[in-house]
């Protein structure tokens, strides 16, 4: 900020009556993260998002590689920068030990634009041969089998993961799945903007097809008979909110009764070709199944050869020669999303060691980038947060004490998992070369299909994580009741750990991450397992129709925002994590009043503690997107989109009307009566 800009800006907050000048130049330099994002010609009573962003998003326009922009792509940034030197050394060291061979193997075979074009797509071929060696329906279940240990989920999906009634052991699940677009509503929305995707997703099918080889009308009869088979397995998919009622959704069969009940699917021969062995399975859906059965009987065989040729030329066609990536491209990034240029290579070949070699890439990461001190404050933290959240349970008006100890119970038992895995992921068993990126990729879905296939045969492992250390992500797993918080989240772009203060880490660590996901144990579809992770009902009747209004309170306020033209969020389906901002927020304010940073109340470039908090909390959620993307996001994502996650739950925060004097027809303004205290 020249002295100019701060002249103005010491104006504009003299003006507004909302902040405070800032007394020496140093406070205002702290506080740059926060004040030099902020537009105060914005009024913070009526859009909160705009007055914290404001500026900064004027300044930030998104890039044309990008759907969105904001915190959480520039943490991205920073973190590629790290993993490019690993990667590219590791890809000039094919002498050093396994794990940077791999890594270097990976890479080299990736950055080969040159190799990539050579090899167009022949390493698919063979794959090809089989599906189109299919003769009668019997042969559907072997390639169907072999295409799902390749990561190609047609017709459903099926995975390995804890028995949501039994936490101590690992189940089969089998859900719907075997769908192009997003979500089953792509497919029947009539809206100007989901319909012309449907017409785009049948012309990509086509083009995608005619470079794969078929004539041009061939291959746009089959691109239309395609998406009359996604349209008939979206039909019987459940919706986005129905998906979300753990109950619903948890239906154990035997797999002789399976053979029984869906008799039209060939279970045996599914089975044997994944190499799965058990005697029971999940099945989220029946009703699906169900469904799957009669279009199996209904579909001429050459429909079903067509839809497992697309689902297999599109789950690999990002490893393929550049007109095929950049078909993909086209249809998924620019008419999906609205980017208007890829990403460059060496971007999208670090995500995909990411994906097949997250840990070996995240040991390096955190012996580098997160030093014992940074963990040691963020496990206090998690700590102080808990500590805040037990007070709030007992405080609760709403909730008889029988209900409240289990809570506690629950609460104490939470498991917290801060910064990096003690035990690192054992890759024993994956190999990678140097002479094709496409078996490469092959190579890592194949290992981590049977990774997560084994897993029926082990006890479980509740020491493992499901992210990666350089993920800017965090997350709630209900079946271990542990709240995993990575490395990466914590990182604030442009601001060391150390020079961060309280109402900063309070707000964007605290609230935003630490918070919300301790809040997931208590959302609508969290508060329904008990402390050993097993769906179990724990309240009292009367405390479960209490909890269920407020939640319904959440559900109707979030239900009358609109996004984009006339399309409003899906209250119930963004329920949990709007539970969780507001529990996040909540909970951390509490801890943060503890603080002496804020019994000292002093300003802050300009700022009272608890308006920075505020700041700090919205700092989260500095992120712009793309039409395209809050479309494709309210349809399709529980989340409700960054500036709803700002201006919903602090709209129902008592502290936030004080702090920045909200008065009573201003936008963001709820009468006491309609407001959301949940936690």
């Amino acid at each position: 900020m020249n002295p100019q800009q701060l002249f103005k800006f010491l104006i504009a907050l003299a003006v507004s009556g909302a902040l405070t000048s800032c007394n020496n130049k140093e406070e205002l330099a702290n506080a740059d993260v926060l004040v030099s994002a902020m537009d105060t010609s914005a009024n913070p009573g009526s859009d909160f998002f705009k007055f914290a962003h404001g500026s900064w998003a004027r300044q930030n326009p998104i890039p044309e590689s990008e759907n969105s922009w904001g915190i959480h792509l520039e943490v991205r940034n920073e973190i590629y920068k790290r993993l490019l030197a690993i990667c590219d050394s590791a890809a000039t060291k094919p002498g050093g030990n396994k794990s940077i061979q791999m890594i270097g193997a990976l890479w080299a075979t990736g950055m080969d634009s040159l190799g990539l074009e050579k090899q167009g797509i022949a390493g698919l071929q063979p794959y090809f041969e089989k599906i189109n060696a299919i003769r009668t329906k019997k042969d559907l279940p072997g390639i169907v089998a072999e295409l799902h240990t390749m990561g190609v989920s047609a017709m459903f999906n099926v995975y390995v993961s804890q028995d949501d009634k039994n936490s101590e052991q690992y189940a089969l699940f089998i859900a719907q799945g075997g769908l192009g677009l997003p979500d089953r509503d792509y497919y029947f929305n009539k809206d100007s903007r989901t319909a012309n995707i449907r017409k785009e997703y049948v012309r990509h099918i086509t083009k995608m097809l005619v470079l794969a080889g078929h004539d041009s009308i061939l291959a746009g009869k089959k691109a239309e008979t395609i998406m009359e088979m996604e349209t008939s397995l979206a039909k019987a998919s459940r919706k986005l909110e129905d998906l979300r009622d753990p109950y619903k959704n948890y239906n154990k069969f035997a797999v002789s009764d399976l053979s029984r009940r869906f008799k039209g699917i060939d279970w045996n021969a599914l089975f044997e070709g994944m190499g799965i062995q058990t005697d029971t399975a999940i099945v989220g859906q029946p009703e699906f199944l169900v469904e799957l059965e009669r279009i199996m009987r209904e579909k001429d065989i050459e429909v079903w050869k067509s839809y497992l040729s697309w689902h297999l030329l599109r789950n690999y066609s990002h490893a393929l020669s550049h007109n095929f990536v950049r078909q993909h491209f086209y249809f998924y990034g620019t008419i999906m999303n609205g980017q208007k240029q890829m990403r460059p290579r060496w971007k999208r070949i670090l995500d995909a060691e990411e994906t097949y070699l997250g840990d070996l890439l995240g040991q390096e990461f955190v012996k580098n980038y997160f030093p014992e001190k940074t963990k040691q404050r963020y496990i206090k933290l998690v700590d102080e947060m808990i500590i805040a959240y037990r007070e709030h349970i007992e405080k609760l008006d709403w909730m008889s004490d029988s209900t409240k100890q289990k809570a506690l119970v629950k609460l104490s038992t939470i498991r917290k998992k801060v910064g990096y895995p003690e035990k690192w992921k054992d890759y024993n068993g994956l190999t990678f070369t140097r002479d094709s990126y496409l078996n490469n990729i092959i190579a890592g879905e194949k290992w981590f299909y049977r990774y997560y296939m084994d897993k029926l045969h082990k006890p479980v492992d509740r020491n493992e994580w499901h992210m990666t250390p350089q993920t800017w992500n965090a997350y709630y797993n209900p079946s271990n009741n542990e709240i995993v918080l990575p490395a990466a989240i914590f990182m604030i772009p442009g601001l060391h750990d150390e020079d961060a203060d309280d109402a900063i880490v309070y707000g964007y660590g605290g609230a935003s991450t630490i918070g919300h996901e301790l809040t997931h144990g208590f959302d609508d579809q969290g508060s329904q397992y008990d402390a050993e992770g097993n769906l179990k009902n724990w309240w009292t009747k009367k405390d479960r129709r209490l909890f269920e209004e407020k939640v319904n309170g959440i559900v109707n306020q979030f239900d009358n925002y609109v996004v984009l033209d006339s399309m409003k969020i899906n209250g119930r389906a963004t329920a949990g994590e709007n539970i969780a901002d507001l529990g996040g927020v909540m909970i951390a304010l509490d801890a943060y009043k503890k603080t002496d940073e804020y019994k000292a109340n002093k300003k802050i470039g300009g700022l009272t503690p608890l308006q920075r908090y505020f700041l700090g909390y919205a700092l989260s959620w500095k992120i712009i997107s793309r039409d395209e993307r809050l479309a494709q996001q309210v349809m399709s994502d529980v989340h409700s989109p960054p500036f709803l996650r700002v201006n919903g739950p602090l709209a129902n925060v008592p502290e936030f009307y004080e702090a920045f004097n909200v008065q009573p027809g201003q936008p963001m303004w709820r009468a006491d009566s309609v407001r959301v205290k949940i936690w």
